[in-house]
């Protein structure tokens, strides 16, 4: 099982190890910096940290001995005369990298390569590991990119990048108000795939527009590529294959919610951090608990042992639940700091003995 995760937070990055039957903080990188997120490359080792530091733009940084040192890679940037139109009637406005807010490795198959997703939208990729990138132009170029707007956000956003295990061109996206999006030749072309997804925020004739859909978050199952879960804004989905999605309504507390994992060789097992939804933003009866399908979404476990079960009001956001690549160990952090892990795929949970910052994203790093 995974022995180290990377917790990427408001003031910085930090690197958790096994200690026995606990976890424990071994290594902090860029201290009192607002780390928005880090992928753990298993294809070379290395460990990148995407550095969000307002006035000073979007940094990202790659280490090559596990957090010990650190070298600055170029960033995603946005081609002069590239606009932002969205389809909330906000006027055109000069489209500048806001936020590296989805970043995966590219596959076995193309050591080197590395995807990012965006706010505002923009997908760019880089053949050697963040050197340099490019702009993906075919999804950029596309008009329906004129029906995306925010989701959570003032602009659309790219916060989801499934890359098939065996096949290094498929790869899936989910965008905040712009739906689900495929890819089979490496982003030559696109195909929107959101359909069976409902947006009930949305006008009655709208609702099942695919172009609109606000996915909150994508994952897809290592050992079966063509099943795939969404925690959207206003439900949980799964899809096999090329049928649409299917909307579970069987999940409780609540169907509300940014995370979700799903087990990496069981397609049928997937965990969820419910919440309440729009405004309150908080867990249900202010309890934290993970709700977890064996079955497909058939039937649903509230898991609640070793979490609190009063008053506690901790958010969890989109990337802030990871499982390993074994499927036993998982480990989710929130916007208040704390921070809990399980060994038997969510049974029982165990609070880490530290006071972190605000949680932004959680990652198994080996």
């Amino acid at each position: 099982m995974s022995d180290t995760l990377l917790v990427s937070t408001r003031k910085g990055l930090f690197a958790l190890e096994r200690d026995g039957a606990r976890w424990r903080v071994a290594r902090r990188a860029f201290l009192g910096d607002n780390v928005a997120l880090a992928l753990a490359d298993a294809r070379d080792g290395s460990w990148y940290a995407v550095l969000d530091l307002g006035h000073f733009g979007n940094k990202l940084q790659r280490s090559l001995d596990r957090g010990e040192t650190w070298k600055e890679c170029a960033v995603p940037a946005y081609a002069a005369g590239d606009e932002i139109v969205t389809g909330d009637g906000k006027a055109p406005k000069p489209a500048t990298l806001k936020l590296i807010w989805a970043l995966e490795a590219g596959g076995a198959q193309q050591p080197g390569r590395l995807w990012a997703g965006t706010v505002p939208g923009g997908l760019f990729r880089s053949d050697d590991a963040g050197a340099g990138w490019q702009p993906v132009r075919s999804l950029w170029d596309r008009p329906e990119r004129h029906g995306w707007f925010g989701g959570g956000k003032d602009e659309p956003g790219i916060h989801s990048i499934c890359v098939h295990p065996r096949d290094a061109d498929r790869l899936q996206i989910a965008i905040s108000s712009g739906g689900v999006w495929t890819s089979d030749d490496a982003g030559a072309n696109w195909t929107q795939t959101a359909h069976g997804m409902r947006a009930e925020y949305m006008p009655q004739e709208r609702r099942l527009d695919p172009n609109i859909q606000d996915v909150h978050r994508l994952v897809q199952c290592a050992a079966a590529p063509d099943a795939f879960w969404a925690q959207h804004h206003n439900g949980v989905f799964r899809r096999r294959g090329e049928s649409p999605w299917q909307e579970i309504t069987t999940i409780a507390p609540s169907a509300f919610g940014f995370a979700v994992a799903v087990h990496p060789h069981d397609p049928e097992t997937a965990w969820f951090v419910p919440a309440i939804k729009d405004e309150r933003r908080i867990p249900v009866d202010g309890r934290v608990v993970v709700s977890r399908t064996r079955d497909g979404g058939a039937t649903f476990e509230v898991l609640r042992t070793g979490l609190p079960q009063q008053d506690a009001y901790d958010l969890v956001l989109r990337h802030a639940l990871a499982v390993d690549a074994r499927g036993e160990r998982l480990a989710f952090g929130s916007t208040t700091g704390g921070f809990w892990t399980s060994d038997d795929q969510g049974d029982r949970w165990h609070a880490l003995d530290a006071r972190l910052p605000p949680v932004h994203a959680v990652t198994f790093a080996g």
